[in-house]
């Protein structure tokens, strides 16, 4: 495809922690609320704006509650990689700001403690929840070829983009850190189910574009990134495999005899020295089934071009990935790649504080890492203190709450924006467009990449009068008008001031 379509469903932990008793007072049972009471709390302000726990937002996003209480934020289609980064940023800013007037409320209502949102994949209980990548494909692709070729690069990708974790003692092993949050929760290659059975390639068919061209390529492996430099190597590494698979050019057999065991075996081998066998019996690291694929797509490249200005960065991080994990060097990526990023902050604790990676400090840690909250989380303070680096910056995520991406998610928001400041109601999804008044004008857009639409535009006239103000106004001086909404009907609620710096531990 010479243009893709991206977009990323992430599901968020939600956690409340009472306070501690002051000291010389006995502390009760110290049970938080449940998680579906806190949820209801958090998407109160949702409910009241779209009148329902599920619904799209101004910049073209989806915000909703998922299956087991999870506050769920799917980005706006994006053509952009660097777009659909500060799109799903925006989404931690945008629960950030949930979490805040969730605060507020449970303690006015007489509860105490700290409301948590957790952009991670797994619980202290072992549940996982998790971040689902979406790709537009051609319908022409052989999905045989395709997911031959797929699933070994999806398997050994943690060991480029994975969240990293600190993994408990049990009785096969002790203590450790692992690639991946997500590794040991998935069981099978391929699958139409997502809850039942955690696929890393789901095969149900929601193309949410023209059925006849296109399909949906939805991949449910990946671990949730706090950093956005990993995010790109995330997605960019797998659009390169992808248009490889489309131009139907040699990859390369590296088709795993079984990929659930691989992934969890490369996993809990931080050295990078797991062999995994593939079908024919030779066996490979992870490195080396990562390399050949990034050797090949470098090969690609030079032959038929690079379609956009990140390629260069993406191989450049790749490489330099690899690198770190063959030869041990992680300090070659723990500015740039999460699982380095988050070793190096564990081990400087575990170093100074004299304990093991079995010390529950050290989880407190990995959890705090994925906190959303820019004044608490870890990675954040990091941030902050210039020890990671970032490709986009904060003007461009706080741009991204508010203002659509350049597909057929702009015209979902000025819809919307439109629709909601001269006080009509409406329903979108990611293809309809309805006036609730008007149901049988409802208009469909299948296209993806479109950023207007004359019927839309026909649609919206008729909510004034098209001889004065609506006939006059601009898109851009539309989405200015909707402005005069409350802050809260768009998700952006005021954020607490800006504490002193806090301690790294």
């Amino acid at each position: 495809m010479d243009r893709r379509v991206y977009g990323v469903e992430t599901e968020f932990g939600l956690i409340h922690r009472p306070a501690a008793a002051p000291e010389g007072v006995v502390a009760g049972p110290g049970r938080g609320l449940p998680p579906d009471e806190l949820a209801r709390y958090l998407f109160r302000p949702v409910v009241e704006f779209g009148r329902s726990s599920n619904i799209f937002i101004p910049n073209g996003s989806r915000l909703y509650l998922d299956v087991g209480s999870h506050p769920e934020y799917a980005t706006a289609e994006c053509a952009d990689l660097l777009d659909l980064i500060a799109c799903d940023r925006a989404g931690e800013a945008i629960m950030h700001d949930l979490a805040v007037w969730t605060q507020e409320r449970i303690t006015a209502d007489g509860f105490n403690g700290q409301v948590y949102v957790l952009k991670n994949n797994v619980d202290s209980a072992g549940n996982s929840y998790g971040s689902h990548e979406n790709y537009l494909i051609p319908r022409t692709t052989h999905f045989r070829r395709l997911s031959s070729i797929l699933l070994p690069f999806l398997v050994t990708r943690q060991i480029i983009a994975g969240a990293g974790r600190v993994v408990p003692s049990d009785t096969e092993r002790e203590a450790h850190f692992a690639f991946s949050q997500r590794a040991d929760h998935m069981w099978e290659g391929i699958s139409s189910a997502t809850t039942r059975s955690r696929p890393i390639i789901n095969t149900r068919d929601e193309p949410h574009a023209d059925a006849a061209e296109h399909r949906r390529l939805h991949v449910i492996v990946g671990d949730s990134n706090m950093s956005s430099t990993t995010s790109l190597l995330r997605y960019g590494s797998t659009d390169l495999v992808l248009r490889m698979v489309e131009s139907g050019v040699p990859v390369g057999d590296f088709e795993l005899e079984n990929p659930i065991g691989a992934i969890r075996h490369i996993s809990h081998d931080i050295t990078g020295q797991a062999k995994v066998r593939i079908r024919g019996g030779d066996e490979f690291t992870a490195v080396e089934i990562q390399r050949g694929l990034l050797e090949r797509a470098q090969r690609f490249v030079r032959q038929h071009g690079a379609h956009h200005e990140h390629v260069q960065e993406i191989f450049e991080l790749w490489e330099r990935a690899l690198e770190a994990v063959q030869t041990g060097d992680h300090s070659l990526i723990d500015r740039d790649i999460d699982w380095a990023i988050k070793k190096r902050l564990v081990e400087d604790v575990a170093n100074r504080q004299g304990i093991g990676f079995d010390h529950p400090r050290l989880e407190q840690i990995d959890m705090a890492y994925h906190d959303v909250n820019p004044q608490r989380g870890l990675f954040h303070l990091l941030r902050r203190r210039g020890l990671v680096n970032e490709v986009i910056t904060d003007e461009q995520v706080q741009q991204a709450m508010v203002t659509p991406p350049a597909t057929r998610a702009a015209i979902r928001g000025e819809f919307l924006s439109t629709a909601r400041a001269y006080g009509a109601e409406c329903t979108v999804d990611w293809v309809h467009h309805k006036l609730v008044d008007r149901p049988l004008e409802t208009v469909m857009l299948k296209d993806p990449f479109a950023t207007e639409d004359p019927r839309i535009e026909s649609l919206l006239a008729r909510l004034g009068d098209p001889s004065t103000q609506l006939r006059e106004l601009s898109v851009a001086e539309r989405q200015q008008q909707s402005a005069s909404v409350a802050l809260s009907d768009r998700y952006v609620l005021a954020g607490p001031a800006a504490a002193a710096e806090p301690p790294l531990i």
